[in-house]
């Protein structure tokens, strides 16, 4: 069995508790507008040509991404940074893309690291078949759950799908009384108003969600990716947001009960 994996992170301080090695999934169903992994959005391998200019002259470089990797070559990787997950309380990431698009192989992973100890994490957009979902659940011990929009109609015009199964599947995980973090990108002129926290705060009690929430601030780190693979970048030029411009949506949420923390 083969996984279509185009990044393994070592040293990840953003995708769960500790020090992490986060798995980098290709595929994604969603095409969000501001989506700072755009290498991720097939699920096939793809050829990227780099430009660079040294010495006053021109050069290409080529570069594939996406590697068929097999469960053993990935947890060679993940079992060099053991000690690390002991000393920081950290452990494995499953994100991506989506890593649910890779159903079987995922949840093998997910099956390796646990015979291993290891503490681990799944990082999901939620448009992903509920079924399959329960089961990565039951392996793993952390879900870390995108939450983009609120509305369905604003969600399918940024991300190109609607958020009913995303929602009933938040809903069917905090039913199933798992460990949720919701994880919300928070994107200028997108979701990022007074309103939008207070929609946002609604729909989780509505869930009787109990969690922490994470509020993630954009950034254009992307940019340059967004050239190398010569997609349109929506957000070409936008400032990056700091952590202080989210203090306010941090006390709303904090006054409505949350345990929240901005960034990852």
């Amino acid at each position: 069995m083969k996984g279509l994996i185009f990044d393994i992170k070592r040293f990840a301080v953003q995708d769960g508790p500790g020090i992490r090695t986060t798995v980098f999934f290709k595929g994604c169903p969603l095409n969000c507008w501001w989506c700072h992994n755009p290498e991720s959005r097939s699920i096939n391998p793809e050829t990227v040509i780099s430009r660079h200019r040294l010495d006053q002259q021109d050069f290409e470089t080529t570069e594939i991404v996406g590697k068929n990797m097999t469960i053993e070559e990935v947890m060679q990787i993940i079992d060099k940074e053991a000690v690390f997950f002991d000393e920081s309380g950290g452990g494995v990431t499953l994100s991506g893309g989506e890593p649910m698009l890779q159903a079987d192989f995922a949840l093998a992973l997910l099956n390796a690291c646990k015979t291993k100890g290891y503490h681990t994490a799944l990082d999901t957009c939620g448009y992903v078949n509920q079924h399959v979902l329960g089961r990565a659940a039951h392996l793993a011990d952390l879900i870390l759950y995108d939450l983009k929009h609120y509305d369905t109609e604003k969600h399918k015009r940024f991300t190109g799908h609607g958020n009913e199964l995303i929602l009933e599947n938040l809903a069917f995980l905090i039913k199933l009384k798992k460990p949720v973090r919701v994880r919300i990108p928070v994107i200028p002129g997108i979701n990022n108003g007074e309103e939008d926290m207070v929609s946002f705060s609604k729909l989780l009690k509505q869930m009787h969600f109990e969690g922490h929430v994470d509020l993630l601030p954009f950034h254009n780190m992307a940019d340059k990716k967004y050239e190398r693979l010569i997609l349109e970048n929506k957000f070409k030029g936008l400032k990056n947001m700091k952590k202080s411009d989210l203090l306010s949506e941090k006390k709303y949420f904090e006054e409505q009960g949350f345990k929240v923390k901005i960034g990852g």
